[in-house]
C-alpha cells in the first residue's frame, strides 16, 4: 500500500470517527497528547512516522489505533489512570499496533474493497459498539458487522507484539514499565468485582491470563522505574474531569470537597479544576483568587497563564488579558495552546487580522489540524479576505477527507477579485495537488 493511499484510508477512517463520537477539541488537552505521544515515538525503535493523537468526550475506558498513525484515547481512560505511566502504557501499546501495522495487514485481505468501505470497516471494530452496523459498500459487499467484528479484531498474537513492544517504549521513554500489565489486570479485576462495567478496552483488546503473565515477565527484564508524573498530567484530568460534569455547579462542589476532605492526588490540580468551575460558573471574583494563587506558585504554567486571560476577558478585562497572553506567547512561541488562545482572545476582541496572523503561525508548527484550519477561515472571513475565508476552508474540509468540496473552494478563492500573483500562484499549486490526488482516488473506487 502506498503512502497515498494509506493517508487516504486514515482520512476516512478519521470521518467515521467524527461521524460516530466527539473529538475534543481543547489546545491544551491535544498539547499534552501530542508531547507524551511523541515522546514515546521518539524512544521506539520502530516508531517512525506520521501519529495524530486526539481525545475523545466519552466516559468509557477505551483507546485504539487507525491507519495512518491515528490514536484515540477516550476521556474515561484518562481520568481511569492512575498515574502518568499507566497512561504513557495504553499510548506505547496502540503506538506499537501503528508499527507492526497489525491494521494494514488486514487491508491486504480487503483488496476488494473500495477506501471508504475499509475505512468504515476498520471503523466498526476499532470503536466496537460506537460506530453504526451499516458499512455502506462493506455491508453491500454481503459483509455482516458480526462477522467482521471477527475478522479485524486485534489476534491475540497482535496483542502479544503490540505489549512486547510497547513495554519497551514505555522502559525507553523512562515510564515505568510495570504500569501496562498493571493497568490491565487493575481494570480486570474492577470489572470481575464489578466495580465498572467490563471496560470496552478489555472488549477491544482481550487480556488472558497468560498475557497478563507474559507482560509481567518482559517487565521484569527492565525493571521498576519510579518517575514523578508532569504536572500537566494531572491537569489535564482535572480539565476533563471539569468537563464530565453536567453543569458548572456540580464541578464545583466535586473540586470543593476533593480540598476539603484532601481526597486528591494532587492538590495543584485539584485547586485548577475548582478554579476552572468557579469561571465556568461566572463566579469570576472566586476563579480569580483562586488563579492568582496557582501562578504566584508557578508563574510559567501555560494552563494557569491561559485561564487567567480567560478570566479576565469573561469580566470586561479583554485588553489585559490579550497583554497577558502576548507577553506568554513572546516568551514561549514555540506553545501552541499559548498562540490559540491568544487567537481566541483576539477574535472576541474584534481582532480578526491580527488573530489570523497568529493562527498561520501555528498551522506553520503543526500543520493538517482541521480545527485549526476552521478557526483561519472564520478569523478571515471577519477579516474581509474572502480568498484566505476560502483557502482556509478547503483545508479543513481536506483535512477532514472531503477532497472534492475542497477543490470547489479552492476554485472560489482563485475567483476573487484583487488577488495577488503569489496567492494565486499558491492556491493553483495547491488546486492541481488535490485534484490529482481526487482523481486517484476515482480510480481505485
Amino acid at each position: 500500500m502506498s503512502s497515498a493511499q494509506e493517508r487516504r484510508l486514515g482520512r476516512e477512517f478519521m470521518k467515521s470517527v467524527r461521524k460516530a463520537l466527539s473529538v475534543i477539541d481543547d489546545p491544551i488537552l491535544t498539547d499534552y497528547l501530542e508531547g507524551l505521544g511523541n515522546r514515546l515515538v521518539a524512544a521506539s525503535t520502530t516508531g517512525a512516522g506520521r501519529y495524530n493523537f486526539f481525545c475523545v468526550e466519552n466516559p468509557a475506558i477505551n483507546a485504539f489505533a487507525g491507519p495512518d498513525g491515528h490514536i484515540g484515547v477516550f476521556s474515561g481512560l484518562v481520568l481511569a489512570s492512575e498515574n502518568e505511566s499507566e497512561l504513557a502504557a495504553v499510548l506505547a501499546h496502540e503506538i506499537a499496533h501503528v508499527t507492526q501495522r497489525h491494521l494494514m495487514r488486514f487491508f491486504e485481505d480487503q483488496k476488494r474493497l473500495s477506501i471508504p468501505a475499509t475505512a468504515a470497516l476498520i471503523a466498526a471494530t476499532v470503536l466496537g459498539a460506537q460506530v453504526d452496523a451499516d458499512l455502506g459498500a462493506a455491508a453491500a459487499a454481503g459483509i455482516q458487522a458480526a462477522t467482521v467484528q471477527r475478522q479485524i479484531n486485534f489476534t491475540r498474537e497482535n496483542e502479544k507484539e503490540a505489549d512486547r513492544i510497547g513495554i519497551a517504549t514505555l522502559a525507553a521513554a523512562g515510564f515505568d514499565p510495570y504500569a501496562m500489565p498493571g493497568f490491565f489486570e487493575r481494570l480486570g479485576r474492577a470489572s470481575r468485582t464489578h466495580e465498572i462495567s467490563a471496560p470496552e478496552y478489555l472488549q477491544t483488546h482481550p487480556v488472558t491470563s497468560s498475557r497478563t503473565a507474559d507482560a509481567l515477565g518482559r517487565a521484569d527484564r527492565y525493571g521498576h522505574k519510579q518517575r514523578p508524573d508532569d504536572l500537566r498530567f494531572h491537569l489535564i484530568r482535572a480539565r476533563l474531569r471539569a468537563r464530565s460534569f453536567s453543569n458548572a455547579q456540580k464541578a464545583i462542589a466535586h473540586f470543593r470537597s476533593q480540598l476539603k476532605s484532601k481526597r486528591y492526588r494532587n492538590e495543584l490540580a485539584a485547586r485548577y479544576g475548582y478554579a476552572l468551575g468557579l469561571a465556568l460558573g461566572n463566579q469570576i471574583r472566586a476563579a480569580r483568587e483562586m488563579t492568582e494563587k496557582l501562578i504566584a506558585r508557578y508563574p510559567n504554567q501555560a494552563e494557569f497563564i491561559i485561564l487567567e486571560a480567560r478570566i479576565d476577558a469573561k469580566s470586561g478585562a479583554r485588553d489585559r488579558a490579550i497583554k497577558t497572553l502576548q507577553t506568554a506567547v513572546g516568551l514561549r512561541p514555540s506553545n501552541i495552546p499559548l498562540r490559540i488562545a491568544y487567537a481566541d482572545t483576539l477574535m472576541a476582541a474584534g481582532h480578526p487580522a491580527r488573530a489570523l496572523k497568529t493562527l498561520e503561525e501555528v498551522t506553520r508548527r503543526r500543520p493538517g489540524q482541521a480545527l485549526i484550519y476552521q478557526r483561519m477561515s472564520d478569523a478571515a472571513l471577519k477579516a474581509g479576505q474572502k480568498a484566505a475565508t476560502h483557502r482556509y476552508r478547503a483545508e479543513k474540509l481536506y483535512a477532514d477527507g472531503d477532497l472534492e468540496p475542497a477543490i470547489h473552494q479552492l476554485e472560489i478563492a482563485l475567483r476573487q477579485p484583487g488577488l495577488s500573483y503569489h496567492d494565486a500562484s499558491r492556491i493553483q499549486v495547491r488546486l492541481d495537488a488535490i485534484k490529482r490526488e481526487a482523481k486517484d482516488a476515482k480510480k481505485r473506487r
